[in-house]
């Protein structure tokens, strides 16, 4: 592609003298390929600028950036922002695909995963062709691919959604972060639906405040033809009222456009009354707990926005499945119940333990960590809410990346010592985990929190395999026939 048509859009400062053919784009140099566009990306870690000459002697044709770097043997071209402009390159090398699908994008602190999930679930019994994009993997139709993080990169967003054209998907739902919003992953894209779950703390260690933070989530309903909005969240009615666009709200304590009444939970999952379009219809979903209500009202919206009608909605909620690491199950044929669960925040984790208090006989034992090079001021704030919500809590490591283990778990402890609960300390998270089942009773609930889908642990900056469904099996393989196993 010419040089000129792969920067139409984008706001040079200065001039194209060479209209030169481009082969491909990058933006990490040790990614460039003979005839490449290497785009210098100013980030947290490193910067784009630094790697100019790799650039060039790795093959790249031209360089795009946005500070003086000095004078090269290939084109050199300034832009005010290389993040906005690599998504408009990214989205004309790769002919606009964003244009050519219907896209629905899921913003919040907590529910995004289990949310696009069910949107994906509801649209595919409706005979829909669907893309996913989103934590714990992306996919086109059945095929999964992997998801190195919750929004792609601009450049691999567009070409991920150019291979969803090419396979004829129609419809794509995806998890937006408030840090693909502030870094412009998805600059270009305008959303045919926009959903905001909640807003509760977590990513401070990025944003730094509270404030810093709705706003980056703000900035999707400037982007999207239709909002869907739980406005039982004080951050949630404030995006409504912002929004030019038409609103679909939906809440359980507010008046709304889609109110759950009456809710029943259970283990099982929840039981709601729903009115919609002027129709009392019953909606029963197979996951637990109150927040299961909420995920479940957000996809209902969305996909009355897409003119999906709510009786093949309600029908598809039937027979929807949970998400790996919300609320799962670990199946393990004693007479205690193991639960892994992805709660990594205040909010989460404050959710999941009472969900699991609501069907518990015995005990709820909570085991969890907080992750390294995080938010710290959270961490006391997770002590406290496990403390104050649980029977008997383990506090160990989660992913410490380049922590010391012990500050993190300290800072854990200052916040349960504020409550009654009694608690016990263990580092290793295998040893952990063993711990919890050696000392299950019958009726006991153990709640593993912090991991969820995750089937690895970063220490240091090495990322080791470690998953807790196989840990688990391997524990109990290890030990002998357990008395309260059931015949």
């Amino acid at each position: 592609m010419k040089l000129s048509r792969l920067l139409q859009g984008v706001a040079l400062l200065s001039p194209i003298t060479q209209d030169i053919d481009i082969t491909s784009i990058a933006y990490d140099s040790r990614r460039v390929t003979p005839g490449s566009l290497f785009v210098c990306i100013k980030g947290y870690q490193t910067d784009g600028h630094l790697y100019i000459e790799s650039a060039i002697k790795n093959g790249a044709a031209a360089i795009l950036i946005q500070e003086p770097s000095g004078s090269f043997s290939v084109p050199c071209l300034t832009v005010e922002d290389t993040r906005k402009a690599l998504a408009q390159i990214a989205a004309n090398f790769y002919e606009h695909p964003e244009k050519k699908l219907k896209i629905v994008a899921v913003t919040g602190t907590n529910g995004k995963t289990t949310v696009t999930t069910l949107i994906k679930s509801i649209l595919e019994f409706a005979g829909k062709t669907v893309g996913l994009i989103g934590t714990n993997a992306n996919m086109i139709g059945d095929a999964v691919l992997p998801a190195e993080r919750t929004t792609p990169e601009s450049l691999e967003l567009y070409a991920l959604l150019h291979d969803m054209v090419n396979a004829g998907v129609e419809y794509v739902i995806m998890e937006v972060s408030s840090h693909s919003l502030y870094l412009s992953r998805v600059f270009g894209i305008q959303f045919t639906t926009a959903v905001f779950t909640n807003l509760t703390q977590d990513h401070l260690d990025f944003h730094k405040t509270m404030e810093n933070y709705y706003m980056a989530k703000k900035m999707l309903f400037d982007v999207c033809d239709q909002a869907v909005i739980n406005t039982d969240d004080p951050a949630g009615k404030d995006i409504a009222a912002y929004c030019v666009c038409p609103v679909l709200s939906y809440s359980i304590n507010e008046n709304s456009d889609l109110q759950a009444k009456n809710p029943r939970i259970s283990s099982r999952g929840v039981i709601f009354d729903l009115l919609v379009e002027n129709e009392n219809i019953s909606v029963r979903l197979g996951i637990p707990g109150k927040f299961s209500i909420y995920n479940g009202l957000a996809a209902m919206a969305a996909c009355i926005t897409l003119g999906i009608a709510s009786s093949k909605i309600t029908e598809a909620l039937l027979v929807a499945k949970g998400v790996k690491g919300r609320a799962e199950t670990v199946y393990t044929r004693t007479n205690y119940t193991i639960i892994i669960d992805y709660a990594h925040t205040p909010d989460g984790l404050d959710n999941i333990i009472k969900t699991v208090k609501d069907f518990t006989q015995g005990r709820v034992v909570t085991l969890f960590g907080c992750g390294g090079d995080r938010d710290p001021v959270k961490r006391p704030t997770m002590g406290k809410i496990a403390g104050t919500l649980s029977d008997f809590c383990i506090i160990t490591s989660d992913n410490p990346r380049t922590e010391e283990p012990m500050a993190i778990i300290r800072q854990i402890e200052s916040g349960m010592k504020e409550t009654h609960c009694a608690y016990t300390v263990i580092e290793n998270r295998r040893d952990a985990i063993r711990y919890a089942i050696e000392t299950a009773e019958p009726g006991d609930s153990i709640i593993l929190a912090g991991k969820g889908h995750e089937t690895y642990q970063i220490i240091g900056t090495e990322k080791r395999h470690f998953d807790e469904r196989e840990i688990i099996y391997d524990i109990m393989s290890s030990m002998a026939e357990p008395e309260n196993c059931k015949n």
